[in-house]
């Protein structure tokens, strides 16, 4: 499959597909942390090409349960306005005519005034010790199913921690590598 990762730096959910063998390309306006097949540009103007699957992960800053707090806490930085903005490019994946979508954000402002996610997915489900929700969204992907299942105690991961990788990006942003491996081994099949 042609395999478009929207929003990925990392390069981590980029690898997992290029490793089954789907020609599998990330697109950033950063440079990829791995070296790879990586557009760094604007996603939007990929959104019209001829792709078959499509992961995208649009900046969750404006659009998270943890970003509310800054609507009064700053109320100078125009809260409001970036986070209509961030809906709107999160809903232009939703709405792009790629035949397979899996759109992912945290709990927050897309639950609410879109809908539901289709599946919260949790990083101790696949090998990680780690508790955080990951809502997906989906169209014409089956759920992901567990593959590996982390020993208790879960760790939550800390939101507003200060560590950053190479590219100056928080690590939280990064997708946690169990998660790629499945979304490649289940949804690369189909």
């Amino acid at each position: 499959m042609k395999v478009l990762i929207a929003c990925e730096f990392s390069g981590v959910v980029r690898e997992a597909f290029k490793a089954k063998g789907h020609d599998a390309w990330s697109c950033d306006l950063l440079d990829t942390d791995i070296p790879g097949q990586h557009i760094k540009g604007d996603v939007l103007e990929e959104l019209t090409k001829d792709w078959d699957l499509m992961i995208a992960h649009p900046p969750c800053t404006y659009l998270c349960n943890g970003g509310n707090a800054n609507i009064t806490r700053r109320p100078h930085l125009n809260w409001l306005e970036h986070r209509a903005k961030a809906y709107k490019f999160f809903m232009e994946f939703i709405n792009s005519d790629i035949p397979k979508i899996c759109v992912e954000n945290p709990i927050g402002y897309v639950n609410s005034h879109y809908r539901k996610p289709d599946q919260i997915v949790y990083p101790f489900w696949f090998g990680h010790e780690y508790r955080k929700d990951i809502c997906l969204w989906l169209k014409g992907l089956l759920k992901l199913k567990a593959s590996k299942f982390a020993k208790p105690p879960y760790k939550k991961l800390d939101f507003w921690s200060t560590k950053r990788n190479p590219n100056g990006r928080s690590l939280k942003s990064i997708t946690f590598k169990g998660i790629a491996e499945a979304m490649a081994d289940q949804w690369g099949e189909l």
